[in-house]
């Protein structure tokens, strides 16, 4: 892995990383599936400007049609979706461990489900990253914690696991930013008619609104996705999933310094625990 991947993924886990903060803004004082549905269509309409610019075409390969499809219900519609949801109870730190968790569940189910061989390290790594899960949730739930925002957050990360393993196909044969906003369409589209069923479409505006939101358009919506897509064509699906086990650090140090959010010594032990457990299985792949 050279250098130049190295930022990449650095700057591709502190980006996603701050997307949860900036949410918990957005949904405190906004419909949150209309908020994100209309996130989706500028981000959308951004990224395929700037791919037109770039010379990129509309005609994608048959993977990339389906991969893009699977990406922006799995990842935008149903793990954003139901993440903003959720965030309307519970913290962002909260949500930004259980998604990070999203690593070990697609080596879970690599398992389980495709037969893949896990080395000894690598079971250690899932144990790991379940006993960091289950000290920071007994913790969390003995406080009072709302459990359908939890299950919500939960349900989010299986469909980003889905969505990590469709990126093989998007991220080959080129047109990776005409992709990125194609994939938006899919979310913005599926998002605005869940609003429209079941949201109020009341928002209090303010100038942290504002800029949380714009924010949340350009950076996590846009340029976080094109270096994700850009850092699994450049190094892999294997590698790049490395940098997630830096989420839950940079995730609760983001929420922690912006919000305030309040961390115990049991928070600590259980980010370590999981961030471990993250790199010793993304490592394990990474020898194959």
């Amino acid at each position: 892995m050279d250098f130049r991947s190295i930022l990449m993924g650095l700057a591709f886990a502190l980006m996603w990383s701050s997307a949860f903060t900036s949410a918990r803004i957005i949904v405190a004082d906004a419909p949150p599936l209309a908020s994100l549905a209309f996130r989706f269509l500028l981000s959308g309409i951004i990224g395929v400007v700037i791919a037109r610019m770039l010379g990129q075409s509309w005609r994608l390969t048959r993977d990339q049609w389906r991969a893009t499809a699977i990406f922006g219900l799995c990842q935008n519609a149903l793990y954003l979706g139901l993440n903003f949801v959720a965030m309307q109870s519970i913290e962002a730190s909260l949500a930004s461990i259980i998604a990070s968790m999203m690593p070990l569940m697609v080596a879970f189910a690599g398992w389980v489900i495709f037969r893949d061989r896990l080395a000894p390290i690598a079971v250690l790594g899932l144990m790991a990253g379940v006993a960091g899960v289950t000290l920071i949730m007994g913790a969390r739930i003995s406080g009072g914690v709302d459990l359908m925002g939890i299950a919500l957050c939960v349900i989010a990360a299986m469909a980003l696991t889905v969505a990590t393993l469709s990126v093989r196909g998007a991220s080959s044969g080129g047109n990776v930013m005409m992709i990125v906003g194609l994939q938006m369409f899919v979310g913005a589209a599926l998002l605005a008619a869940a609003s429209l069923a079941t949201e109020t479409l009341v928002y209090t505006p303010s100038w942290r609104l504002g800029a949380a939101f714009a924010y949340t358009v350009l950076i996590p919506g846009v340029l976080a996705t094109w270096v994700w897509f850009a850092l699994v064509g450049r190094i892999g699906v294997v590698r790049a999933s490395t940098f997630h086990f830096l989420n839950p650090f940079f995730g609760v140090a983001i929420a922690a310094a912006l919000l305030g959010e309040k961390l115990g010594i049991t928070d600590v032990i259980g980010v370590v625990i999981i961030s471990v457990g993250i790199l010793m299985v993304q490592l394990s792949k990474a020898r194959v």
